[in-house]
């Protein structure tokens, strides 16, 4: 029964994050974390659902008009081949499970509404300054097994480089090829089993739908909060009790 009722949590946690331009992962990682799944067991299955989901996500929000090349270019030249390198980093369990919990912050914060105000015209992308963010967030989220995104959108947004769906549409494409890039360095083994199978089919099709939805700023505001609740269990989990 635990086994569906996680495909279920993940299936809201798809949706729920494809319809803002992100690929899912801190949401994944929160659910496994408060079910005690083993790290071992989904740092892949989430790099492969963030392609999945972030790549739908980013044809559905290009195919709307919010893309920008010239947006998200500089955050991409370094934060690949930082992805790739933080990937093969081994951090310490305490070290990895305490920025884990830090990094669960920020999509709580988003899912409750709680954001950078949003500037009313988009600025020119300032390029040394994205290069060097792109290394960072690259790095951090090799490191966390994530693509990213639930730093680089508010990022965006604070420095008034994109509005909302512009910042959602840069996300996707960078969440897609940092978990790709983050994937070909984790050395890790793929565990394959039912519950894996199960796990990526519930999480991909809620991001099939959300991301359908996405463009057009599907809001859930209740089932938001509780996923925020959600994350805020797992935030103290990982930071207090792991």
């Amino acid at each position: 029964m635990e086994l569906y009722i996680i495909a279920l949590v993940l299936f809201i946690v798809g949706f729920l994050y494809a319809s803002v331009g992100h690929g899912g992962a801190s949401g994944y990682i929160a659910v496994f974390s408060l079910f005690s799944v083993p790290v071992a067991h989904y740092k892949s299955l989430i790099l492969m659902l963030n392609m999945l989901v972030a790549g739908t996500g980013f044809l559905q929000f290009r195919r709307a008009g919010h893309f920008r090349w010239a947006t998200c270019w500089p955050f991409l030249i370094t934060s690949i081949p930082c992805a790739f390198l933080g990937a093969r980093y081994a951090l310490d369990g305490k070290v990895y499970f305490i920025l884990l919990g830090l990094a669960l912050i920020l999509p709580t914060i988003r899912l409750l509404g709680i954001r950078p105000t949003e500037q009313p015209e988009s600025k020119p992308v300032n390029t040394p300054l994205a290069l060097f963010f792109g290394a960072l967030i690259g790095l951090l989220s090799g490191m966390l097994h994530i693509g990213g995104g639930i730093f680089l959108s508010p990022l965006l947004i604070l420095f008034g480089w994109a509005n909302v769906k512009e910042a959602a549409a840069t996300s996707t494409i960078f969440i897609t090829l940092n978990s790709f890039s983050g994937l070909l360095g984790n050395s890790g083994s793929l565990h394959l089993d039912s519950s894996f199978a199960l796990w990526f089919c519930a999480a991909a099709a809620g991001g099939f739908i959300g991301a359908y939805f996405g463009s057009a700023r599907f809001a859930m505001p209740t089932v938001r909060s509780l996923l925020s609740l959600v994350l805020l269990i797992a935030c103290c989990k990982l930071l207090f009790f792991m």
